[in-house]
């Protein structure tokens, strides 16, 4: 029997939210949970394909969200003087000896910058993010490793299950993340594999700090990340006044004002 022109339509939106929300899906988890065979699943997303609304992989398929996204280098220049100023208040707390992650975000970026020019010795550096990586590979006392993963390019990132299972290869004294909102509920950031990924780092690190500037402050985004219990230390360049406006009361949590 012929399906319906408007219900592929929208089984086809619904594919294409998923797929936004998750980045990665596999063919056999697209299937399970949409509820339809492998042939209509593959069918759907040779139709999304061709409208240029999502890049089929190899068993799977990829969301335009990492084309869509900005890229490392356009979000660089975005609040520069205040991340800059956060990149400072964290580098005042890491201690020589220690194994700190840093994460993929351009506040985390800047703390590297910073730590080309003013080391901290000897400091074993964990990430995913290949330009951190890059910016710190040759600072004489600090050692850096990459973690393994699917990259996405313009995020210049290593994410997804390969990713959340290298974590568990390190002992994390202090992870340092970022993300793209916080409001009464808590941290957000953009998509569920970042923070599947952010989680994991929350779980398995011994401490953790979370950055973010004040342009952030009283923003959600598509995931929530952490909720304020769980969050230990929080950076950001932004007023305690403008927390509490947000809404952001958080007794157990440390906040350093930058």
């Amino acid at each position: 029997m012929k399906v319906p022109l408007e219900q592929v339509e929208a089984r086809r939106r619904k594919l294409s939210e998923l797929l936004d929300r998750h980045s990665y899906l596999p063919i056999q988890e697209l299937c399970r949970l949409l509820g339809v065979s492998e042939a209509t699943a593959r069918r759907d997303l040779t139709a999304l394909a061709l409208d240029n609304k999502i890049i089929r992989t190899f068993g799977g398929a990829l969301t335009e969200f990492n084309r869509r996204f900005a890229s490392f280098r356009d979000r660089l220049e975005h609040a520069a003087t205040s991340k800059t100023r956060i990149a400072a208040a964290v580098h005042k707390r890491i201690r020589p000896g220690t194994t700190c992650y840093l994460d993929t975000g351009t506040t985390v970026y800047a703390l590297a910058e910073l730590l080309t020019r003013e080391p901290v010795r000897p400091l074993h550096i964990v990430t995913n993010s290949l330009p951190v990586g890059e910016k710190l590979a040759d600072v004489e006392g600090i050692d850096v490793e990459l973690i393994g993963g699917r990259l996405l390019g313009r995020q210049s990132a290593l994410l997804g299950a390969m990713a959340v299972k290298s974590l568990r290869f390190y002992k994390i004294d202090l992870a340092i993340l970022s993300g793209e909102g916080a409001n009464a509920a808590g941290v957000w950031n953009s998509q569920d594999n970042i923070v599947e990924f952010q989680r994991e780092l929350l779980r398995l690190s011994h401490s953790h700090m979370i950055c973010l500037d004040r342009t952030k402050i009283g923003k959600t985004a598509p995931v929530l990340l952490a909720d304020w219990p769980t969050v230990e230390t929080f950076v950001t360049d932004a007023s305690r006044a403008r927390l509490t406006s947000a809404g952001i009361a958080a007794p157990k949590t440390d906040f350093i004002f930058a």
